[in-house]
């Protein structure tokens, strides 16, 4: 061996045992202005610059514990180099979050080299079985949360009613539709005497199971509330399913719930709200909210819930929603917003079917490309018109 292919030899040497300690002025100093990396990986560029740069990345990601060249062979400007090194995955890299693992990376490095620098790097390893165990996790979490979601969705849509009331003259329009990441929304009807109708519109809080599960331990302790009270009363409703659901649920979680009973004959409606979002009535050309004070259901035991009632003349409607709707957002980041609702409810309510205008409205202003943030549920009721 020459001894200009043994001070190649020991250039190549010092590159690599650099690349394995992670430092970067050495490596600097060893590469030629016009370095090439000619083996990238994935988003990494060829130059000197981001050669570095990946490199540093490599060994914040996977520190160096022992480090062993285990052959070189040189033959004139190009010199190549087998090394490995033992490492524990600390952190990201290449998009694998770190599995915190002992791992063994191995390399095949071919350096060419003009007046004691590297001027082109071609190499080989195998990087994608130190990564493996990290992918093969954030594949089985991904699974596992797509797994949730699913069982997440199937108990929610077996907690929602299969069909709507008929009453006559009446329109009872629901409106439901579910984002991607399951929340707690709910609407319901229950079948009172004297051929009353109860109609409830809900949010448990949270999301995914924990929410689908609250949302159905709430769903079944109204109908049951309902069925054992047959009551006029919303508040004593709310007031039972309240001291019911909050030894059940979770510390930190709550269902917000608005409660009305409709006599159909009388156009009478009476209600109670916990903590839900404050429903509007068309009327006379304007959109008046359904106020009604209370705390949400689950909260914190001993709450009694306001009463109040009113009578839809001819043609009124009334719509329960959830906050999916007015705290959707578009692509600068405004809010939908109660204010735009109610305009929409006082201007629109009498033109159209309420949910599929107010859908089409929220399409208009969230713009194409837009993520639904969260469940929306539309609950419109609407009396019937003069003369029938």
């Amino acid at each position: 061996m020459s001894s200009e292919e043994e001070k190649n030899k020991a250039v190549s040497r010092g590159f690599v045992e650099a690349f394995a300690n992670g430092d970067g002025d050495t490596l600097d100093d060893l590469m030629a202005p016009g370095f090439v990396d000619r083996s990238l990986l994935p988003g990494q560029g060829s130059s000197r610059e981001e050669y570095k740069r990946s490199a540093a990345e490599f060994y914040t990601a996977f520190p160096t514990r022992e480090f062993t060249i285990e052959d070189q062979i040189v033959q004139g400007d190009k010199v190549v180099t087998k090394f490995s090194l033992k490492t524990i995955h600390r952190g990201k890299f290449l998009g694998a979050s770190p599995s915190d693992e002992a791992a063994t990376y191995s390399s095949i490095r071919i350096h060419r080299i003009e007046g004691d620098k590297i001027t082109d790097e071609w190499s080989e390893g195998n990087l994608l079985g130190v990564l493996l165990p990290s992918f093969e996790r954030e594949i089985r979490e991904r699974e596992r949360v797509e797994q949730d979601l699913r069982v997440a969705r199937g108990i929610q849509q077996a907690s929602l009613p299969k069909e709507v009331p008929t009453l006559e003259g009446w329109q009872i329009t629901p409106y439901y539709q579910p984002s991607r990441e399951v929340g707690g929304d709910f609407y319901d009807f229950h079948l009172l005497s004297e051929d009353r109708l109860g109609l409830v519109v809900g949010d448990a809080t949270g999301k995914g199971v924990p929410a689908a599960l609250v949302m159905s331990t709430t769903c079944g302790m109204l109908r049951a509330v309902s069925q054992a009270l047959d009551s006029s009363s919303p508040g004593e409703m709310l007031q039972r399913v309240n001291e019911a659901l909050f030894p059940s649920i979770p510390a930190n979680m709550f269902v917000t719930c608005f409660y009305a009973i409709l006599d159909p004959k009388s156009g009478s409606l009476s209600y109670a709200n916990a903590g839900h979002d404050l429903p509007y009535l068309h009327r006379d050309g304007d959109a008046e909210e359904l106020r009604a004070r209370g705390m949400p259901l689950g909260l914190m035991p001993g709450m009694s819930y306001e009463e109040k009632e009113i009578t839809l003349q001819a043609g009124e409607a009334a719509l329960f929603y959830s906050d999916g709707l007015v705290e959707a957002h578009d692509s600068k980041g405004e809010m939908f917003g109660f204010p735009r609702l109610r305009t929409l409810i006082a201007k629109h309510a009498e033109e159209r079917s309420l949910g599929e205008f107010l859908m089409e409205e929220l399409y208009s202003f969230t713009g194409q490309g837009w993520e639904q943030e969260d469940d929306i549920t539309l609950l419109t009721l609407r009396s019937p018109a003069a003369g029938r």
